[in-house]
């Protein structure tokens, strides 16, 4: 028989649910309601007032190019990221369902580097990837200046892409091995029976079963590429070289506290928002759609 907590005094639920709603206002409500406030008016740098100039922050905003290619350089960063992440991760779990050798490890150890801060992160991929003592430091032996993230863009991209979706692939990891794990064994088993093949039966079983927490795990990666990439861009390249990787919660942090622009920091903090938004009212509407949830 099902149990369910009641309360004879509405006050007494409330004060179970004082803490957290202190929370999401101080932490969430409070903060969106300032940044407003500033989007639409004129903050001095060093105090003294604000002025108030309607939508005179955005319209400087979007007639700067160089504001045109944060968001630009934002939205490669998140395709490129979230494809490589959900690619690798799919891999891991198909080879984990299958049972190959390693799969014990993939399963308990996977999960680690979502645990690691964005700026930890940032530092090691920093070591890694130097074109003087990291990793591919033995390509530019052979190719003298092939790889180099301080001095080329499409490198430095590339570095904070790989990044940031390492540090993904053990979150999507989970859900995938979890949603594999869900689909009975009679339906690959009758399909083996069938004379299918391994390949055969992710394409025509599996992947089709697993479009609902593909679709999820599209959601939350491409979204928390817009906020979560700070740490990584900041240790790694810092907006650089040549505004490279100048994603756009970088340049919000870049204008509003070296810049003291926080009027416009501000702007770009809504403007941001309302474009992680967007993108996902546009998945809901068009991508939805496509998958299947029996």
């Amino acid at each position: 028989m099902e149990k369910r907590a009641t309360f004879s005094a509405t006050g007494t639920g409330l004060l179970f649910a004082l803490p957290m709603i202190l929370l999401i206002f101080v932490f969430f409500y409070w903060p969106t309601g300032q940044a407003l406030y500033w989007a639409f008016t004129l903050e001095q740098p060093w105090g003294g007032g604000n002025t108030f100039v309607g939508f005179q922050n955005f319209q400087q905003l979007l007639s700067d190019s160089v504001y045109w290619n944060s968001i630009g350089k934002s939205m490669v960063f998140s395709f490129g990221s979230t494809m490589l992440a959900m690619g690798i991760a799919l891999t891991l779990a198909l080879m984990a369902d299958r049972e190959l050798t390693g799969h014990r490890l993939y399963k308990s150890v996977l999960i680690w580097p979502y645990a690691i801060a964005a700026p930890a992160l940032g530092l090691a991929f920093s070591f890694i990837l130097a074109p003087q003592a990291g990793l591919l430091s033995s390509i530019n032996q052979i190719w003298p200046g092939l790889w180099n993230p301080a001095l080329d863009g499409k490198d430095a991209m590339i570095a904070i892409i790989v990044a940031f979706a390492w540090k993904y692939i053990g979150y999507n990891f989970i859900f995938m091995m979890a949603a594999l794990q869900g689909i009975p064994r009679s339906l690959t088993e009758a399909a083996a029976m069938d004379g299918s093949g391994p390949f055969r039966r992710m394409r025509d079983i599996q992947l089709p079963l697993l479009t609902p927490t593909l679709f999820f795990l599209l959601v939350i990666n491409i979204t928390e590429s817009f906020q979560d990439s700070f740490g990584i861009v900041d240790i790694m390249t810092g907006g650089g070289p040549a505004r490279a990787t100048e994603l756009m919660v970088y340049k919000i942090y870049f204008d509003g506290f070296k810049g003291l622009d926080y009027s416009g920091a501000a702007a770009q903090s809504i403007i941001l928002m309302i474009l992680v938004m967007g993108l996902t009212v546009v998945q809901f509407r068009f991508i939805e759609r496509r998958i299947h949830y029996k």
